[in-house]
C-alpha cells in the first residue's frame, strides 16, 4: 500500500498495464481526462489536486508513437503548472530508441531528441524496460531505473521444460542478452549473422554454433514486422533445428507481423505487456511487467535498491 501523496495517472496507451500496477500497489488509478479536439489537438484535465505529489505517469511509446508522446509531453506540463512535487514517467516501451546513434551523414539522433524534450518539459525521473540500446540511459540528465524482463521470461521459459533447447541472438547486438538467457536456462547459445539490404528487412548469412535437432530459443528485444524473426526462424530449420520459441520484450506487431509470426515453424511467442495487445493469436503468451514496475515505485518513494530487483534464482 502506498501512501495518497504517491499518485499514479496513465495515457492511454497502455491503460490495462496502469491498472495491474495501481493492483499490486492496493491503490487506485488517479483520475485525468484525455480528450481530442475536432483539429487533433490533446486536451488534458487532472479530475483530482496533485499539488505536493509525487505523480507517476504510465505511458508507452506505441503506435500511434507522435500521438502518444505528445499526449505524455501535456500529461507532465499539466502536471508540473498543478505544482506536482515530482514527475516520474513509466515508460515501458522507450519509442524511437532504434534510432539511438547516426548511422549516416545527417541523420538525427532521435532517442536523445525525445530524452531532451521530456527532461525540459518536467520529467524528474524515468522508469523504463529492456532499451534497443543501454547507451540511451546516458542521454538523460535526471534518474533512469532501467528494468528488465529477463528474469520474468526466464522462469517461464523454465516452466516449460524444454527438450534441448539453444537460445538464439538474431545479431551480434543481442550476444549479450543471449548469453545470459543461455546462462539462466544452462543450455548453449548460437548466434546468427545478419545483413540489412533495407529499413525493417535483413537476411540471415552465418550462424556461430551447431543447432541440429536443437530447440532454438530466440530472444529479441522488440517484435516489429517480425520479417527478421521469421528468416531467423527458417535459416535454422534448414540447418536442421527442431521449432522455434521467440521471446521479446515488446510486441510491436506493426503491420501484417501477426500474421507472418503464425509461422509453422513457431512453437510459441513470448512477450511481455510493456505494449497493450489489442487483439492476441493462438501462438501468442503475454507475461505481465506490473509486479516489477510496482516494486520500482514502491522502492523510489519508500526507499530500497533498484539493482534488487536483478537478482533472483536465476542470476
Amino acid at each position: 500500500m502506498i501512501n495518497d501523496k504517491i499518485k499514479i495517472f496513465s495515457g492511454t496507451s497502455n491503460r490495462s498495464l496502469a491498472e495491474k500496477i495501481c493492483k499490486e500497489l492496493g491503490t487506485s488509478l488517479g483520475h485525468v481526462e484525455i480528450s481530442r479536439h475536432q483539429s487533433g489537438e490533446i486536451h488534458v484535465s487532472y479530475q483530482e489536486p496533485v499539488r505536493t505529489c509525487d505523480v507517476f505517469i504510465v505511458q508507452s511509446l506505441s503506435h500511434p508513437v507522435n500521438e502518444h508522446l505528445i499526449e505524455l509531453l501535456v500529461l507532465i506540463d499539466a502536471a508540473k503548472r498543478a505544482s506536482a512535487k515530482s514527475i516520474n514517467l513509466i515508460i515501458p516501451y522507450y519509442g524511437y530508441a532504434r534510432q539511438e546513434r547516426k548511422s549516416a551523414p545527417r541523420e538525427p539522433i532521435s532517442a536523445k531528441l525525445i530524452a531532451d524534450i521530456m527532461t525540459k518539459v518536467g520529467a524528474k525521473r524515468l522508469i523504463t524496460v529492456d532499451l534497443h540500446a543501454d547507451a540511451i540511459q546516458g542521454f538523460f540528465e535526471i534518474p533512469v531505473d532501467h528494468l528488465t524482463a529477463l528474469g520474468l521470461i526466464t522462469d517461464y521459459l523454465k516452466s516449460k521444460n524444454i527438450i534441448n533447447p539453444i537460445v538464439i541472438s538474431p545479431d551480434a547486438g543481442r550476444a549479450s542478452t543471449a548469453e545470459k538467457l543461455a546462462n539462466y536456462l544452462d543450455c548453449p547459445f548460437a548466434i546468427m549473422i545478419k545483413n540489412r539490404p533495407a529499413h525493417n528487412e535483413s537476411e540471415i548469412t552465418h550462424i556461430i554454433g551447431e543447432v541440429m535437432g536443437m530447440t532454438p530459443i530466440i530472444i529479441e528485444d522488440l517484435i516489429d514486422t517480425g520479417s527478421t524473426i521469421v528468416n531467423v526462424v527458417k535459416a535454422l530449420k534448414e540447418r536442421g533445428a527442431n521449432d522455434a520459441y521467440v521471446c521479446a520484450t515488446h510486441g510491436l506487431f506493426s503491420s501484417n507481423a501477426q500474421e507472418k509470426m503464425n509461422h509453422p515453424n513457431i512453437q510459441e511467442i513470448i512477450i511481455t505487456d510493456t505494449i497493450e495487445q489489442k487483439a492476441g493469436f493462438s501462438k501468442l503468451n503475454v507475461i505481465s511487467m506490473s509486479h516489477l514496475l510496482a516494486t520500482a515505485i514502491q522502492f523510489i518513494t519508500q526507499g530500497g535498491s533498484i539493482d534488487t530487483l536483478f537478482k533472483s534464482d536465476n542470476s
